[in-house]
């Protein structure tokens, strides 16, 4: 899989899931839509990520990993909250971000090898 399309499944996954959350509950919270919001960008940038443009992809990057450490906070609350529906929301959201950044890594390594040689 290349990291634009690992990034777009994390921005559609960022997107639906945190929407779903936010319009499910009893007292939705706008910090519900922070993972929209990210989605979003990443959506918009995924063009730049698949033309390999190399600051829109460390952009992408540090969205991912804002997002990740944001997502990480909100895991915690949910298991805090009891909140399996939250977890398990939040819990495909983490992985879908880890998956992420596993192949923007790989793709840097991989650009980084065939500068080399």
């Amino acid at each position: 899989m290349k990291a634009h399309t690992a990034s777009l499944i994390n921005a559609v996954a960022l997107i639906a899931l945190s929407l779903w959350g936010y319009f499910s509950s009893d007292t939705p919270s706008m910090t519900a839509l922070i993972p929209t919001i990210i989605g979003v960008l990443l959506l918009a940038i995924n063009k730049g990520v698949k033309a390999e443009n190399k600051i829109i992809a460390h952009v992408a990057v540090l969205l991912t990993l804002i997002i990740l450490l944001g997502l990480l906070q909100a895991f915690s609350g949910a298991m805090g909250r009891s909140d399996s529906a939250a977890m398990t929301r939040v819990g495909i959201m983490i992985a879908t971000t880890v998956m992420a950044m596993v192949y923007f890594v790989k793709s840097f390594i991989d650009a980084r090898k065939n500068r080399a040689a």
